[in-house]
């Protein structure tokens, strides 16, 4: 068997990368991703590597040799790569092609090694490994029907993208037999190239070689193997978080602050949103308005403001939208010149954000405080900053104790900026929000703050809200964010989401339950102390281990990402606690599989 690698192309998408080498001289953790394959690949019996070069030919060549651990590499010349495409570079190497079986593949692949084992295994001798598509895949895709008889090589122009669940991608490698590619592929390679020119892809004659009706290419469908093609700096970018050591995933992945719908096997108990909300029909609403809300504008910041009242039952001076609570934050602080109070550990964004704060450290195991405690607080400073259900404790103050704070606040001429992201998951907390006219009248102190993205499922869309019965304070903040901050599908939202409400709260009540199952299932874990909480997240001292260990272990092991709060403000030296998110019932107890397993 023989190994015929196509590498003539300039990889142009990969700007500065390939400014100076081929393709495929371009490395993944040190390593190029030529060299890769040949490790793979000379483990098997392979008589021979051929190679087609063009772009920075030399330094590819000078660069391999004339062997790979003993085995031959043989050069075919593509003097033309920056006028051709893939097809001709197939042609150029035909006569090879004939003389044995072989495994064909692209040089910008990555992939485990688990993949070429299979496909020389597999009992078929035509095969194409493909994969289940996903969202990021681009270029060729194809049918199969139940014998895995590859029946149909679809076109960019024919995808469709209702048809996503039956599609499959192909991972363009391939192993033909000898006699296929003498007798049917090069036959029909050279008759394509002779009637539409080099300006093709050699995946287009497998296209025409399916119309047939002697079935001769079968599919070898992946089972959860790694790989990645890589075309441009962020396929560069994610095939390094994919192939990364056990010991830099981790760190990878937590630099990327969001975005792992690109890796499939995460499951993200790090980042907080709704896993019961938003429903089918919620969806379904927003792609059927998809195409109009991609193209048009979105309104101004007063009709955005107009929106979030209806949706919070306050006047629309009283409400400014955000992109993100994060935004608003931002925005505030610079408003807000007088000293304010912060309970340890938090939310850091605050005390990142606002400069003048005193952060008084709570020191109790459960990092709890009451309403006396945060009357003490105040007592030191102009003002307090309020995170309610807290993060990461899900400390949680009770709505009626909220409405003595505001009159003991007002009485006493301070401010309470209160956050309630998380209060929607705490018991009866849809009752307990503090975003309604009449209670944004009782203080003109009062500011509250809101992240929708959290509370509602949103995260993509980007929304948060702040309110306050000080409407000069509104006024300032709408000037100081621009007047679209808010895309087209974060205005639809507030504007459909009232017929929604119900199926809303009875997300957060499945929550609630949700939470309450997984605390009790955390209790079992024998090195871990899970804390009561309001909020959809729970902190857990880790006894015995080190919470840093313990937190790259589920990475490692199990992909899963979980939040150390070791090094977090406000926990003591040698701490080690860490929040887990609250997921649907399936994740979770893949968690607890995991943790009983550690």
């Amino acid at each position: 068997m023989q190994v015929v690698i196509p590498a003539a192309g300039m990889g142009n998408r990969l700007g500065n990368h390939t400014k100076d080498k081929t393709k495929c001289m371009v490395k993944v953790h040190d390593i190029t991703l030529i060299e890769r394959s040949l490790e793979i690949l000379s483990k098997y019996d392979i008589k021979r590597f051929v190679i087609v070069v063009g772009y920075h030919k030399d330094k590819l060549t000078e660069f391999l040799g004339d062997n790979y651990n003993g085995i031959e590499i043989v050069y075919v010349e593509n003097n033309i790569y920056d006028k051709t495409n893939n097809i001709y570079s197939i042609y150029l190497a035909k006569d090879y092609l004939v003389e044995d079986d072989t495994i064909l593949l692209e040089s910008d692949l990555i992939y485990e090694p688990q993949i070429i084992e299979n496909l020389i295994s597999n009992q078929y001798p035509n095969v194409a490994v493909v994969d289940k598509y996903q969202p990021w895949m681009d270029g060729t895709v194809v049918e199969l029907d139940n014998s895995f008889d590859i029946v149909n090589f679809v076109s960019k122009k024919d995808f469709n993208f209702a048809k996503t669940d039956e599609y499959y991608k192909t991972v363009n490698i391939y192993k033909f037999s000898q006699e296929f590619l003498k007798k049917t592929y090069v036959p029909f390679l050279e008759a394509y190239s002779s009637a539409l020119g080099d300006n093709e892809y050699y995946e287009q004659v497998l296209r025409i070689i399916t119309l047939l009706e002697t079935q001769e290419l079968k599919a070898l469908p992946l089972q959860g193997e790694k790989w990645y093609e890589i075309d441009d700096i962020q396929d560069l970018d994610n095939a390094e978080v994919i192939f990364s050591s056990k010991e830099q995933k981790l760190k990878l992945l937590s630099q990327r602050f969001g975005g792992y719908w690109r890796y499939e096997d995460i499951k993200d108990f790090c980042y907080l949103v709704n896993p019961y909300f938003p429903n089918d029909t919620f969806v379904g609403e927003m792609k059927h308005s998809f195409d109009t809300l991609l193209r048009e504008y979105p309104s101004g910041a007063n009709v955005q403001a107009l929106l979030a009242s209806k949706m919070f039952n306050c006047d629309q001076s009283q409400i400014v939208v955000g992109n993100g609570a994060a935004e608003l934050i931002d925005a505030l602080s610079t408003e807000i010149d007088c000293k304010l109070g912060l309970f340890l550990p938090t939310f850091e964004e605050y005390s990142a954000r606002f400069k003048n704060v005193h952060l008084e450290k709570i020191t109790n195991k459960n990092y709890s405080y009451t309403i006396e405690d945060i009357k003490r607080l105040a007592e030191k400073v102009d003002g307090v900053l309020l995170i309610n259900p807290d993060n990461p404790s899900g400390n949680f103050i009770k709505y009626d104790d909220l409405l003595e704070l505001i009159h003991w606040f007002k009485k006493e001429n301070k401010k309470l900026i209160v956050d309630e992201s998380f209060v929607d998951f705490a018991v009866n907390g849809i009752e307990s929000t503090l975003l309604s006219e009449d209670t944004l009248n009782l203080y003109s102190g009062l500011i509250v703050i809101k992240s929708i993205s959290k509370s509602y499922g949103v995260p993509g869309i980007r929304l948060g809200v702040l309110a306050s019965s000080n409407t000069t304070l509104i006024s300032r903040i709408k000037k100081k964010i621009p007047v679209w901050n808010i895309n087209s599908l974060g205005e639809f939202f507030f504007q459909i989401i009232g017929k929604y409400q119900k199926v809303y709260n009875s997300g957060c009540k499945s929550i609630i339950n949700e939470r309450n199952a997984f605390y009790q299932q955390l209790e079992q874990v024998p090195f871990l102390r899970p804390i009561e909480s309001q909020a959809n997240y729970i902190l857990c001292e880790v006894i015995g281990k080190n919470s840093e260990e313990l937190v790259s272990e589920l990475c490692q092991k199990f992909s899963i990402l979980a939040k150390d709060c070791s090094k977090k403000q406000g926990f003591e030296d040698n701490s080690n606690y860490i929040r887990l998110a609250v997921r649907n019932s399936a994740d979770n107890q893949y968690l607890i599989d995991c943790l009983k397993e550690i």
